[in-house]
């Protein structure tokens, strides 16, 4: 017979009293996840020693040392706490690549091939319009606009992530979570 699935607070809570089989558990439950969320995060250039897998390692050792004073806030309170812990450790390493001084001089024979400033401006501005359309979001809504956008988990696995009803239960509160993200990201960009 399978054990009862555990939730993440439940885990938090355990953990919180010492039990490392369910840090365990949550370090299992949250590292897939928090490896896809991250993945492609870190820009080639900064990219030397820092791997996607180093800064998820990174990010759960420090989530597990400041475990102690997590207060979870209601569901997706853990997650939304590693994803803030990976964006603190994705400033700190491009602020560190920006310190780096160059490694030699450029050949003015080679083409770049790069996207024109401009348009990497507008990606940077795309991404802004996002974060803060996201922040402007319900804590609900910001779960599920998450879990599909970046992580693009299927409406059934969105359903059994936050206890929906159904996956049309989910789809539909992601439309409407992803209609409000629009709207917040026009304001954003006026």
């Amino acid at each position: 017979m399978n054990a009862p699935l555990e939730t993440t607070m439940d885990l938090v809570e355990r953990s919180h009293a010492g039990d490392a089989t369910a840090r365990d558990r949550l370090l299992a439950r949250y590292l897939p996840i928090l490896t896809r969320w991250a993945r492609g995060r870190l820009p080639s250039g900064a990219r030397d020693l820092s791997e996607t897998s180093d800064l998820v390692q990174v990010t759960l050792l420090r989530a597990f040392q400041h475990l102690p004073s997590f207060q979870a806030q209601g569901p997706g309170a853990f997650f939304a706490f590693l994803r803030q812990i990976m964006s603190n450790l994705l400033k700190d390493e491009l602020r560190r690549v920006g310190r780096r001084p160059q490694a030699s001089a450029l050949n003015e024979h080679i083409v770049d091939e790069a996207p024109l400033p401009l348009a990497q401006t507008m990606t940077v501005e795309t991404l802004r319009a996002y974060e803060a359309a996201l922040s402007k979001l319900s804590d609900d809504q910001r779960e599920v606009v998450v879990m599909r956008v970046e992580l693009g988990m299927a409406h059934d696995e969105i359903a059994a992530a936050t206890e929906s009803p159904s996956a049309n239960a989910a789809r539909m509160r992601v439309a409407r979570a992803l209609a409000d993200l629009a709207r917040n990201m026009s304001d954003f960009k006026d």
